[in-house]
């Protein structure tokens, strides 16, 4: 059982407001039962991005799951605008992406546009539940610069790239020491894995 459905965790949903957003009318059917059955009251449901768009210029959201696939503006597209122009209520909160193609450049697109999370289809409820939990637990901080808007992409703090001073203070230094014992030689490594008896 992973952390976030340990019988400790309480999330509770109930006064979350969440936008439901999906251009398939039986897939937003089973998306918002999936949320509704996690306690969600206040649920808002859109078919098209234009609806979705109205909905969040005039509500405040708490979360917003969006299916990518979607005719004329599609899901990353949408998060895209959201990043950029969906007013200061709306545009730091946590978005999932449902996406029945998760091929690695789909989802380095997907991260690339701002949001928080993908979800492959079929979904199950546990795993959307995991992915809501961890959402509303992470503390990634948001990035704003001219080619990027979104929660920071990085999940691990392994240092600056190479050739860079890093843009952080605590960012560790890019630069190895020196080796602390000299290097071994083809016998010694041969050795090392060469097959030996044991006698037990």
């Amino acid at each position: 059982m992973t952390d976030a459905l340990l019988p400790s965790t309480r999330i509770n949903l109930e006064r979350a407001t969440v936008l439901v957003l999906d251009d398939n009318g039986p897939s937003l059917d089973i998306l918002s039962q999936v949320v509704s059955g996690f306690g969600v009251k206040q649920l808002h449901r859109a078919e098209t991005v234009a609806d979705a768009q109205s909905l969040i210029k005039t509500k405040t959201f708490d979360l917003i799951i969006s299916d990518v696939q979607m005719p004329v503006t599609d899901g990353i597209e949408f998060i895209e605008w959201l990043r950029r122009e969906g007013g200061e209520t709306n545009r730091f909160i946590p978005v999932i992406l449902v996406t029945g193609h998760t091929r690695t450049s789909q989802i380095v697109k997907i991260r690339d546009a701002g949001a928080n999370y993908v979800v492959a289809k079929p979904i199950t409820p546990k795993v959307l539940l995991e992915r809501v939990f961890w959402v509303a637990r992470e503390d990634r901080a948001f990035i704003e610069c001219p080619t990027f808007v979104g929660p920071d992409r990085r999940f691990k703090h392994m240092g600056p790239p190479p050739g860079t001073d890093g843009r952080r203070k605590d960012d560790l230094p890019a630069e190895v020491g020196e080796a602390q014992t000299p290097n071994l030689s083809d016998d010694e490594i041969s050795n090392m894995m060469r097959p030996a008896k044991v006698q037990i």
